[in-house]
């Protein structure tokens, strides 16, 4: 016996709106802040050069790590 339920329910190991959109806010702050710290690159200081692999390193690996993979694609 099927139903025929229109309503969509949000996987348990989905993130919320909220916390997407402040992860997401964060992210990109890191990434703005490595392309900000390029325009102080010069062939004298290599730390701008430094600071933007590190802030980009971060905000690459952060989701990565701590998130995982979304399973809201799997099978239904």
């Amino acid at each position: 016996m099927s139903t025929t339920n229109d309503s969509r329910v949000t996987p348990g190991n989905e993130n919320k709106l909220g916390s997407t959109i402040v992860l997401f806010a964060i992210m990109m702050a890191l990434f703005l802040g490595c392309i900000y710290s390029l325009s102080f690159l010069s062939l004298d200081n290599p730390w701008p050069m430094a600071i933007c692999l590190g802030l980009f390193t971060l905000a690459f690996w952060i989701p990565q790590t701590f998130l995982g993979r979304s399973d809201s694609a799997g099978e239904h």
